[in-house]
């Protein structure tokens, strides 16, 4: 209905092989999430867990690869060089979660294999303070989604833009 006269459809052309580079911060969610939309587009996937977390990957690897066949949906261990090995085999797409430090150099490195990259790179949030709004319940609310996961959540506001008109009043609050 949305595209009403028009018709819209679906065709399913799955990429191939895809990496998926998982993040410390969300470490199930953040691998798991593109992992599955992308087994759902009908890809094979691999995970490569953050190193910060040797536990969680251990976990995630052992449920993953006893369950799923190797060559459809796998978890590989390990650090940095890890990583850098398996950017140098040719994927059909490539999603990281992660620092712009880190987007930088995947992007160099599949750069050369013209590989397509999804990045969620972690950046400055701000907080938009508009004059018609409730201040206690904006200062309340601010407050609650910077410190509920804090240095975690990449959305999390870092820095808040106010209406003049009610700097003063905000700054008190």
């Amino acid at each position: 209905m949305a595209n009403f006269p028009a018709k819209s459809y679906i065709i399913p052309e799955p990429l191939g092989i895809t990496l998926v580079i998982g993040a410390w911060n969300y470490p199930y969610q953040l691998s798991l999430v593109p992992a599955i939309s992308s087994m759902a587009a009908g890809n094979t996937v691999i995970i490569k867990p953050s190193e910060l977390l040797a536990r969680t990957s251990a976990v995630m690897a052992k449920i993953i690869n006893h369950n799923f066949l190797q060559n459809y949906f796998h978890v590989v261990e390990g650090g940095v060089q890890t990583t850098t090995e398996l950017l140098d085999y040719r994927f059909d797409k490539i999603f990281f979660t992660g620092s712009i430090p880190v987007g930088r150099i995947i992007y160099q490195a599949v750069a050369k294999h013209l590989t397509p990259v999804t990045l969620e790179l972690g950046g400055k949030s701000p907080a938009f303070v508009l004059a018609d709004t409730d201040i206690k319940m904006t200062t309340k609310q601010i407050v609650w989604a910077k410190f509920l996961n804090p240095e975690q959540t990449c959305v999390a506001s870092d820095y808040i833009l106010v209406d003049q008109s009610i700097e003063d009043k905000f700054l008190i609050a």
